[in-house]
């Protein structure tokens, strides 16, 4: 038997509470990391795979390479005008392998100069950086190979070590292009007499220089 309601303060029946269809609103949802460090890892695996189609290409986004080109062969490039002048008649050259590829090209010369004996060798290396720009890292690399002295009128930047005047060595960078020159006395042991170069080469970084700066023009035309 269903009793009946009981009256509240004597007038009407207690108010039901009312219930709603729709549940209360929730609280929003955080997003969850995981989903953001996802979404970080494709975009950058979409910008690094779009730069090595580029790359791929043959298309790098690098520095400017200022006019610079790829030879094939330095030796028939590079004319050493100044330091035949210092040095006597230039005798003989040799090349060494080329590498020329997307990011960089790189060739060598070897010539020797003076007398069969007692002369001098000068090797010349010509690096074209086609993707990377050398110049944040040049004066460290030039300092830590005994480079510390600073030369100017050629280049961005420029130094030379007189190789304690048994030679020297020339490192030119010129916006993605890198140039150095060795010079080293040939000594010669013959019948048991040790003949060796008799030339000053204190102040060899001035025709050094020259050529350089002609070498550089060459390959700009």
């Amino acid at each position: 038997m269903i009793s009946e309601p009981e009256l509240v303060g004597g007038g009407g029946f207690e108010r039901p509470e009312v219930l709603t269809e729709a549940p209360p609103p929730r609280p929003p949802r955080a997003h969850r990391p995981w989903l953001w460090a996802l979404g970080g890892a494709v975009l950058a695996s979409a910008v690094w795979g779009g730069g090595l189609y580029a790359y791929e290409r043959g298309k790098p986004a690098g520095p400017d390479l200022k006019g610079y080109r790829h030879v094939e062969d330095l030796c028939e490039v590079v004319r050493f005008e100044a330091l035949a002048e210092a040095l006597g008649k230039r005798r003989e050259s040799g090349s060494s392998p080329v590498t020329n590829e997307p990011a960089i090209s790189e060739t060598s010369c070897s010539v020797a100069f003076g007398p069969q004996e007692g002369g001098q060798s000068v090797d010349i290396t010509y690096t074209l950086h086609k993707v990377v720009d050398p110049g944040p890292e040049f004066e460290a690399r030039a300092q830590q190979s005994g480079l510390l002295v600073k030369v100017d009128g050629i280049g961005e930047q420029a130094f030379f070590d007189d190789m304690e005047k048994e030679g020297g060595r020339l490192r030119v960078l010129d916006g993605p292009a890198e140039f150095q020159v060795d010079i080293f006395s040939q000594d010669y042991t013959m019948d048991g007499e040790e003949i060796s170069s008799s030339i000053d080469l204190s102040g060899i970084e001035v025709p050094m220089t020259q050529d350089v700066l002609a070498l550089m023009a060459e390959l700009k035309k």
